[in-house]
């Protein structure tokens, strides 16, 4: 499992809270700080870690649309396949 995955998820977070205002700004901008910091970490997250993240991106996704939506959804996108290396569950 590549810690390019959670970096290129951080990304796509950091250009959706650039697109977003009020909370909704912040919270993307929060999300794309701790999954930079997990991909800087020795050991990786687990699934119950990356589960929040994504369930929070499901719901924020479901709230916006155009390219602010686009880039939440590619963020999703980079952790449903670093999961797929993570042991366990």
């Amino acid at each position: 499992m590549s810690r390019d995955e959670l970096e290129a998820a951080s990304e796509e977070l950091r250009r959706a809270s650039e697109l977003a205002d009020g909370d909704r700004q912040r919270r993307l901008y929060n999300h794309s700080n701790q999954v930079a910091e997990l991909a800087s970490r020795e050991e990786g997250p687990d699934h119950g870690r990356l589960d929040r993240h994504m369930n929070a991106l499901y719901e924020i996704a479901g709230e916006t649309d155009g390219a602010l939506h686009d880039h939440v959804v590619a963020a999703r996108e980079h952790l449903k396949e670093y999961r797929t290396g993570v042991a366990g569950v």
